[in-house]
């Protein structure tokens, strides 16, 4: 079980069975693994009424903060399937790029999730609710500035409006291909 500070605890990503996300994040709090479950609260359409509900932001994906014997015990898990592999091992998330999720998600601004990786400039935000926040600049087609926040090994990106009142610095001119 994961517990003090531990140099060996890394960011891995899981994939849960469909959706038991927030099952899957009750049992690994349960065991004592600290776990990140990104979410949002969405409304919902029924034919009689509008409920907001709480949503994953990534369905079927949770991450974990732990060491292997942690990913081991949390694979055990009957509502996680298995773990995210890159090159035939655990892939290990940057704690940046979870930290940069964490940030984005934080304020009420409305989100969506795109499959694949954003191609474009790579900035860090200086001023706003999002300073300190690295991502990639889009164009949306009302050619609004957004920023996407990658987590590039789950092929998942998070856009988000940023206000006009924040500012950017240009990281990186290089795009992806």
């Amino acid at each position: 079980m994961a517990t003090g500070l531990n140099e060996n605890r890394k960011w891995y990503a899981l994939y849960t069975k469909p959706r038991h996300e927030f099952v899957a994040e009750a049992q690994l709090k349960s065991i004592g693994i600290e776990v990140y479950l990104p979410s949002v609260i969405t409304v919902r359409q029924w034919s009689d009424r509008k409920k907001k509900v709480k949503a994953p932001l990534m369905n079927s994906y949770i991450f974990i903060l732990g060491d292997e014997k942690d990913r081991l015990e949390a694979l055990e898990q009957t509502s996680v399937s298995r773990c995210v592999f890159d090159r035939g091992k655990p892939a290990v998330i940057p704690e940046f790029q979870i930290d940069n999720l964490k940030k984005f998600i934080h304020d009420n601004f409305t989100y969506m999730v795109v499959n694949g990786v954003v191609r474009g400039a790579k900035i860090r935000i200086t001023d706003g609710p999002f300073a300190g926040t690295e991502g990639v600049i889009i164009e949306e087609p009302e050619k609004n500035r957004s920023i996407a926040v990658s987590i590039e090994l789950l092929n998942r990106t998070v856009i988000a409006e940023i206000p006009d009142a924040s500012m950017f610095q240009v990281i990186s001119k290089e795009f992806k291909k």
